[in-house]
């Protein structure tokens, strides 16, 4: 049963999250709401943007707010999945026997930096799927549960092309939101030069632990969802299959495939955590729409029309909103 002391608690530990994340990282006001949203929620995270505009700080900085085991993997061409995964070791007991013995690798953590996620190679990327669906990893037969609360926050560059892997449609589904970090303002970027003259390394102090993490999830999943709203947040997600029955004429002209059930899995779980943030124990037609983007950009293939027409699928996502709004009745 949620109270109105769960919702104010809820709401007061997301302000001092936020509160402390911006003591590291200046503006970039959606990327952090959108992170914060998703590991409340359980989800992982793919941050798209060019070099140097915060991506890694964000994430460490996550890592010092929410006092989570915090780990960083540098993807490159050359890792193999046992860099990331572990793997058996032969080592030697004190009468000189022989055994294998199992060392974890770098996912062994609660919060996982994949840096440059696109630059390592299939084989490689399909070590974290197994992680970032199950929450386990199997090593030569062995399976063995990765701690809670667990995230993986990775990050690609959308403008160097050379040397990279496209990551496959499953691996993209397994992340809850696609979040683009844009260059920042000339104001921003005065005060980011102004704070890195002081020290480069992250300030924040600890906001949330794990425990309270888990807690904050379990609030979360409580609050109710109207029926209306479900129907049309699955309406939205469906209506991104150009061969639906909820298909809009965008989805039709722009979409060659749509939106997987993850998807409406993923906006319903964020959308209870945006209410909460705001103070409500109610899901909006609001918290639907805004939402929509993260879960849907990459959630789409999109024609050869839409790529010669350069739409983007955010548009692609406006359009799809207007029309189901136009067809409701709602502005």
């Amino acid at each position: 049963m949620i109270t109105e002391e769960n919702i104010k608690n809820f709401s007061e530990q997301c302000k001092g999250i936020f509160e402390q994340i911006g003591r590291d990282v200046i503006g970039q006001k959606e990327v952090i709401e959108g992170a914060v949203i998703a590991m409340i929620a359980g989800g992982n995270v793919l941050l798209e943007g060019v070099p140097g505009v915060g991506k890694t700080r964000l994430v460490r900085s996550l890592g010092r707010v929410f006092d989570l085991p915090f780990s960083r993997i540098q993807f490159t061409p050359d890792l193999m999945p046992a860099d990331v995964t572990g793997t058996n070791i032969i080592v030697k007991d004190d009468e000189g026997n022989s055994r294998f013995e199992f060392q974890p690798g770098p996912i062994f953590s609660n919060i996982i930096l994949a840096d440059e996620i696109n630059r390592a190679t299939p084989k490689t990327q399909s070590a974290l799927l197994e992680a970032m669906q199950e929450h386990t990893v199997t090593v030569m037969g062995v399976s063995r549960k990765l701690e809670e609360p667990f995230f993986v926050l990775a990050t690609q560059n959308p403008v160097e092309q050379d040397g990279t892997y496209p990551l496959p449609e499953a691996q993209m589904d397994r992340f809850m939101f696609k979040i683009i970090v844009k260059n920042p303002s000339l104001d921003e970027l005065m005060d980011i030069v102004n704070m890195t003259q002081k020290t480069m390394a992250e300030v924040a102090d600890a906001a949330c632990n794990g425990e309270q993490l888990l807690e904050m999830r379990a609030t979360a999943n409580a609050i109710p969802v109207a029926s209306e709203v479900m129907r049309y947040a699955m309406t939205l997600c469906s209506a991104t299959h150009p061969d639906s029955e909820c298909a809009t004429e965008a989805a039709k002209k722009y979409v060659r495939l749509g939106a997987s059930p993850r998807a409406g899995q993923a906006l319903i779980s964020a959308a209870k955590v945006k209410a909460l943030m705001n103070g409500r124990y109610n899901v909006s037609y609001d918290d639907i729409n805004a939402l929509a983007y993260p879960v849907l950009r990459h959630r789409m293939k999109l024609t050869f029309e839409a790529v010669a027409e350069r739409i983007s699928p955010d548009e692609i996502v406006s359009m799809i909103i207007e029309e189901l709004s136009a067809k409701a009745g709602r502005k």
